[in-house]
Parts: C-alpha cells; structure tokens; sequence
C-alpha cells in the first residue's frame, strides 16, 4: 500500500514488462530525477519485487550485471512473460539432454571417422568417398519419405514424437560406434544409422517448431527461435570443449569409451523424458481428451492442462486402444441408400459417424462446414462411444447404454449411435464450459483431421459449430 501511495505521488512512472515500476520526481532545478537510477543502464532488468521484498533486493540473477547481460542474450524478450509457464524448466532439461548428446555425437563421430580408415594408411580415399555419399543419399532419401508419412502427423503428438526423435537419434549413435567393430557390414550400418537420424532431424525439427508456437505467447515465435538456437549453440560449445578433453581419453580404451555413451546415452533419454513431462499443452489431441473425458464422465469434473499433461502417456501414445478416425470420405461410411438412412436419421450435426463395435473403431464423416467446436464434440462421441467398451463408473444415462452395447451384436449399432447423440445433445454443453473454464483452448485443437469433407442433403438440420 505505500509503494502504490508513493507511486502516486511522482510524476510519471514507467517499467520494464512486469518488473518492479520506479517514480519520477521533479528536482529542485527542474529536471527530472528518477528514483532507483539503474546502474548497469539496459543489462539491470530487476525482477519484479514480491510482496514484502523490497524493491532492488531482487534475485541474484538480477543482481548480478553479467548474468543479466547473459539472461538478455539467450532468453526471449520480455522473459517471463513472453513466454509460456513451462518455458524454463522445459529449456533446462533440453540443455542437459543436448549437452549428453554433443557427447554421444563426439564419441560417434570418431568412430565413423576410424571406420572409414582415417589414420589408415592402407585406407582407400575413393572408398572413404563412396561410403560416405552413399550414406548421405540414403539419409536424403529417408528424409522425404518420412516428412510424407507422417509430416501432417507431428503436430498431434508432438511430444510423444519429440521423445521418439531423440530415442531414435541414441540408436543411430550406437550403431555407428558398433559400426567399426564388423568392417565388412560397416557402408550398409552407417548408411541406416545416417537414415535414422534424417528421420530425427524432420521429427526433431518439425516437433521443436510446433512446441515453439506454444512457448511463444505475444506473437514472438522468432524471437523464442532464435533465442532457443542461441542456447542450443552455448550448450554444443560446452559439448565440444569437453568432447576435446574425452576423446584422448577414450580412444586408446574401447570399453571405456562405450561405457561412457552408455552413461551418456542414459542421461540423454532420462533428460529428455523430464523436458517432454515439463511441458503444459493446453490445446486437445486425442490422448488428452480421451484422459480429460475419462475423468469428466467418471467425476463430474474436467482436469486442468497441468494435470492432463502430466497423466499422457509418452512412451504408449502412438497406439490407443480406440481407433478413431476423423475426415475419412462419406464412402468408407456407406455402400447403400439405407445405410446412408440409417446414419443420418435423427442427426442434426455437422458430422456423420459409424462405430464398429467388434473391431471398437469409429469413422467420422465431416460436414463442408464443421468446425473446430464441431470436430472435437465428433471427437467426444467417438471417445464416449469407446468408453462403453471399458469398465468404470459412469453417468446413469451413459451405463445404461453400455449395458445395452455389451448385450446387442458386436457390429455397427446405428441406434445406439443416435442415442449417444442425444445424451450428448446435455453432456457435451457442460463439458465444453468445464473445459474453458479449466484452462483449455478449445477455438483450437490437435486432433488427427484428413481433407475429406462431405455433404448429405438427407440432414436437414444441420448445426454449425
């Protein structure tokens, strides 16, 4: 209360982002004295002072004119604010997992490097050479193979494809340090380990930009960017300075050097796990929903972003039980005049569904004019749709329903399909509003959509969300 009295009574004031606000004052000669002049001009960016701290008795990172200098070189403008709330844990253990792999790569390197005979005077150039392309044009190839598989993919699972990348980017290295060991399959295993890390590098690549745009938080993605190259680039000198003091230790002892990576090796998975678990998606993919859902049909009560995160699986996210298909084309729905009946009597939304109990797939037909609310309540149908075919409590009208699907034939249920879409028509509502008021963005989502889109003039009411 006496700083904000006091504050009131200069001037002007003005302040850097949320740091702490400091007065101006006329002086005597009419000049303009500012309180608390900085010392250090644009390198002090004090923190804001908590309440009962004084202002200046900040934290030593502030504190300190060359680690403000250094948190303005390799952190985003505007820092915390500019960014998401998992941004710094998220970058400390992505720091501790690329140093562990500048290390690994070192240790790699010179391994290939004594594969391909240097040091060798017997070593031929021209079969140095070939190997080398020919490892490098499979990797090329390995490259745009797999952006056309799954590039349209990477968005949904983002972390889940992060980990994989990193995962993978290990196997790579193992292969190329066992790679010497047996001379004669050494062009075809440095040539799968190279195609193995071009796949990291598009997946690596692809994910870490997707995790941008959710970090960036006032239009910022370049500059997060850059800064996250900046550290990046700190770290892999760090990497290199070590790696220089390693290698000499290692070389003339090979069961040294691969109980080193193994350690490395170690380290790098564990960090990168720690990284992906830090971070705070607020957008849906399936697997979040799926959990969110769960928990709402179960309790009554939507899980905020935080504790969804920190519930998705990692390591199993790639297979769900529920195979649940959005934007397939009307025809893998309907082969007749009367299925196509049968589909769209009594429906009123912007999408179509069809579930394969047996099989526990669920195919959805979308409208020319669904939307993302849409998308995701299709989404939800199919999800509640799935939870019939587990064990758990469930709201009245829902186990109801689950009695009656355990007890019909284990195919399409058409009726039973209308019918959740009515109990939807009063639960989806309360859980869109729970979802919003738990923090999740719901004007977006990262749910696995294809291009197929239909329309179906039997529906004659049909919803825009």
């Amino acid at each position: 209360m006496a700083d904000s009295a006091s504050l009131r009574m200069h001037l002007c004031t003005e302040q850097f982002g949320s740091r702490a606000p400091r007065g101006c004052r006329a002086a005597a000669d009419g000049s303009l004295q500012w309180d608390g002049a900085r010392r250090w001009g644009w390198l002090s960016r004090a923190p804001t002072a908590k309440p009962g701290q004084e202002a200046g008795s900040g934290a030593p990172l502030a504190a300190l004119p060359a680690l403000s200098g250094l948190r303005a070189v390799l952190l985003p403008q505007g820092f915390p604010d500019s960014v998401s709330p998992d941004y710094l844990p998220y970058q400390l253990w992505d720091s501790v997992q690329a140093f562990a792999s500048s290390l690994s790569g070192s240790l790699a390197t010179q391994a290939v490097l004594q594969g391909l005979g240097v040091g060798d005077a017997k070593a031929s150039v021209s079969a140095a050479t070939s190997t080398w392309l020919l490892k490098d044009s499979t990797g090329m190839l390995g490259r745009i193979i797999f952006a056309w598989w799954k590039g349209s993919k990477l968005d949904c699972n983002a972390k889940q494809w992060r980990l994989f990348a990193d995962v993978l980017n290990d196997i790579a290295m193992f292969l190329e340090i066992m790679a010497p060991m047996y001379p004669v399959f050494f062009t075809m295993t440095v040539s799968i380990s190279n195609l193995a890390k071009c796949i990291v590098g598009v997946a690596g690549g692809a994910t870490r930009a997707a995790l941008t745009m959710h970090q960036a938080r006032r239009n910022n993605m370049a500059d997060v960017s850059a800064k996250d190259s900046s550290q990046e680039t700190v770290v892999n000198l760090a990497g290199l300075l070590v790696s220089l003091l390693m290698l000499p230790l290692v070389s003339d002892c090979p069961s040294l050097g691969f109980g080193c990576f193994i350690l490395l090796t170690a380290l790098h998975i564990y960090a990168n796990y720690r990284a992906v678990r830090a971070l705070v998606l607020e957008t849906l993919n399936e697997s979040r929903l799926q959990l969110v859902l769960k928990h709402f049909l179960q309790r009554g009560e939507v899980l905020e972003p935080a504790s969804a995160n920190q519930m998705e699986p990692l390591w199993t996210g790639f297979w769900p039980s529920l195979s649940l298909s959005l934007g397939v084309p009307l025809h893998h729905l309907v082969s007749s005049v009367s299925d196509l009946k049968q589909l769209v009597e009594g429906h009123r939304e912007p999408y179509l569904l069809r579930w394969n109990q047996s099989h526990n797939q669920v195919q959805v037909a979308l409208s020319q004019v669904a939307g993302p609310e849409a998308i995701l309540r299709a989404a939800t149908h199919g999800l509640v749709l799935g939870a019939l075919q587990e064990d758990g409590p469930l709201p009245k009208e829902l186990a109801e329903l689950r009695e009656q699907a355990r007890a019909g034939p284990k195919k399409e249920n058409w009726a039973l399909v209308r019918e959740i879409h009515q109990v939807l028509d009063t639960l989806f509502p309360k859980f869109l509003k729970g979802l919003q008021a738990a923090g999740w963005k719901t004007e977006k989502h990262h749910l696995e959509v294809d291009e197929w889109r239909a329309t179906w003039p039997l529906s004659p009411e049909k919803k825009v969300l």
